[in-house]
């Protein structure tokens, strides 16, 4: 019985959490919505009428960032703004987090996942995120050929960017999604696909 509910849990449990999130972000997008419908005193004519409007205005905003005068506005007050150091932290963080998400898929990936020796032997997987590190570094390191690798620590959004000689990495080629995925489940997301592909074999 103790394994039957916990195999029921392990089931249902991720389900249930990814179902929690999508309603709690539709929810806070849909009191926006309502919020900024008081704000204009317009009613809201149905449920989920704020949640419309926020899409409806993420839309416009899309189709006016291909516009070159509203680009260079916006480019024009990012600018100003960046002139603060708290600011620049933290929105620099988040602006560059989201356009590692927002990639092309028809342009070239310059993540590449690599593996990286260790003093014991082992070895640890890595992700080189760009070519070449700031100037800065290039002029303070010794001579080399120096790139910037994440390491991805498991469970957590964090990692630790490494500056390693480029003759010390060995390249895989495995998908940055994938490679990802298995550093922060530390390798039980592969381990799980696995275990499915042997339980749902052709023809069982």
């Amino acid at each position: 019985m103790k394994q039957t509910l916990i195999r029921g849990l392990l089931n249902l449990l991720p389900m249930a959490l990814s179902l929690w999130l999508f309603w709690s972000l539709f929810a806070s997008l849909d009191e926006l919505g309502k919020l900024l419908l008081t704000i204009v005193h317009a009613p809201s004519p149905f449920p989920g009428a704020g949640f419309l409007l926020v899409v409806a205005l993420v839309f416009i905003a899309g189709l006016l960032f291909s516009v070159s005068p509203v680009v260079w506005l916006w480019s024009w007050v990012e600018r100003q703004l960046m002139r603060f150091p708290l600011f620049k932290s933290v929105y620099g963080s988040i602006r560059d987090i989201a356009s590692l998400m927002n990639r092309d898929p028809s342009k070239p990936k310059s993540q590449q996942t690599v593996l990286v020796r260790q003093a014991n032997g082992g070895y640890v997987v890595g992700f080189i995120m760009t070519d070449r590190p700031p100037q800065p570094l290039v002029d303070a390191l010794p001579e080399g050929d120096w790139v910037p690798v994440l390491f991805q620590l498991s469970y957590q959004m964090a990692g630790i960017t490494s500056l390693v000689k480029r003759e010390d990495l060995i390249k895989v080629d495995w998908s940055f999604e994938e490679a990802m995925r298995f550093n922060l489940t530390a390798g039980i997301s592969q381990s799980a696909v696995t275990d499915h592909d042997h339980h749902h074999k052709p023809g069982d």
